[in-house]
């Protein structure tokens, strides 16, 4: 069973797609040399571009890495400016830290 997309996540998918369709053809690839550099299908490509859902990451990873953006895969989730987690880390630090006791007896 397959759970509709929320209209922000296929706003952002379709969005992803147009923007690797620029990319692509700001470099002068035609679909078929993308496919080819990916080792995929031009339908995996023309799927990717359209916003397909059921694309497979590794193929977005690849085409970032053709067109010498990968690192910026590495900065989608970036944990340290994850502000919303930090924010409930936070919440969570102790407000006084005491001195752990000493068990009598033990080294």
């Amino acid at each position: 069973m397959h759970l509709p997309l929320p209209l922000p996540v296929d706003r952002a998918l379709k969005k992803l797609g147009a923007d690797l369709s620029l990319a692509r053809r700001r470099r002068s690839l035609t679909q078929a040399m993308l496919a080819e550099r990916l080792g995929t299908s031009v339908m995996t490509v023309r799927r990717m571009e359209d916003g397909h859902p059921g694309t497979a990451l590794q193929y977005l990873a690849r085409a970032l890495q053709v067109f010498g953006e990968l690192d910026k895969m590495g900065d989608l989730l970036d944990t340290a400016q994850d502000t919303v987690g930090l924010m409930l880390m936070d919440e969570r630090v102790p407000v006084r830290v005491r001195k752990p006791r000493q068990v009598e007896g033990v080294l």
